[in-house]
């Protein structure tokens, strides 16, 4: 294996098995990303769970670009789960949010007799996943692809949208635990196919033997920390050698609300609106829903009086 600078945790990072037709990506989170954005919020631990799964996503997604923005795994439905949201920046700052219904939530989790739901049981029939990349040029319009949430993981939807969206045959693993201290990790890791071409020839033989490596990877060895996430991917592909990037990207709990942006979405609304929101002191008082950060504006900042 090549020997690479990547550290233990809150990193993600690309990898090559050489001798097959894969490309990788390999992810870790703990005490400075996963654990404060699922701590922030009192969520059910298994829609934690899924909430720390769409964090992961958008970063083994985000991670890929060549260019500076953000990706969003946004999951929404009808269901008891109405909104799932988790965001990358190509920075390295992550963050996430889910809405839903406690009582429908309570239950959803008595009818499972406490098993971690299925999509269509969070999402309802009308549950669709986007991933949605947001260039950091305003000139540029977001991307968004979007499938139905229809299978029973986060992740196997995902590689649906994959092979639907991008034609790209993927396999993709997602982990979340919360320890007995209250401490949140998650581990994910992610191979494409690459097609074949004249150099290459046809890739199917190497794509499957890759799959059914691929397919004994275990849920406790993507968050295991006392196994580094290099030796996970050589212990997988260390038949044929494999190269882990020397780029490993830091990771961070970083959300990107500020005043100036909240104040250009209150200004997009209309004044009796605001003017019921107001505070008797004469201000807006507006939280973030990803990191609980509250604003207090004064309401003729926002009013069309102002501008």
């Amino acid at each position: 294996m090549t020997q690479t600078n990547i550290p233990m945790d809150d990193f993600v990072a690309g990898f090559s098995p050489q001798g097959l037709p894969v490309r990788g990506r390999v992810i870790r989170l703990s005490e400075g990303t996963i654990s404060p954005i699922l701590n922030r919020h009192a969520y059910p631990d298994h829609l934690a769970e899924i909430l720390g799964e769409a964090v992961m996503l958008s970063a083994l997604v985000g991670s890929g670009m060549k260019f500076e923005g953000k990706v969003l795994a946004q999951a929404e439905g009808d269901g008891p789960v109405s909104m799932l949201v988790g965001e990358y920046t190509k920075s390295g700052g992550l963050r996430g949010y889910a809405r839903h219904e406690p009582e429908r939530w309570a239950w959803l989790n008595k009818v499972n007799k406490g098993d971690k739901p299925h999509m269509p049981q969070l999402f309802g029939a009308t549950g669709r996943l986007a991933l949605i990349i947001v260039h950091e040029n305003t000139d540029l319009k977001p991307y968004q692809g979007i499938v139905p949430l229809a299978k029973g993981s986060l992740a196997q939807c995902a590689e649906d949208y994959f092979y639907r969206s991008e034609q790209v045959e993927t396999k993709l693993r997602l982990s979340v635990h919360r320890d007995e201290t209250g401490a949140w990790r998650a581990g994910g890791m992610m191979i494409q196919k690459i097609a074949g071409d004249d150099a290459r020839g046809d890739t199917e033989d190497g794509w499957r033997e890759a799959e059914a490596l691929f397919s004994t990877l275990t849920n406790e060895e993507l968050t295991d920390p006392a196994l580094p996430a290099a030796d996970l991917v050589y212990r997988l592909f260390h038949e044929g050698g494999v190269a882990m990037d020397s780029d490993a990207q830091a990771l961070d709990d970083v959300c990107t609300c500020s005043q100036e942006r909240l104040v250009g979405t209150l200004q997009g609304m209309a004044d009796e609106s605001l003017r019921d929101m107001v505070e008797p002191d004469g201000t807006l008082k507006v939280d973030c829903q990803f990191c609980s950060r509250q604003y207090i504006i004064p309401i003729d900042e926002v009013t069309s009086a102002a501008n």
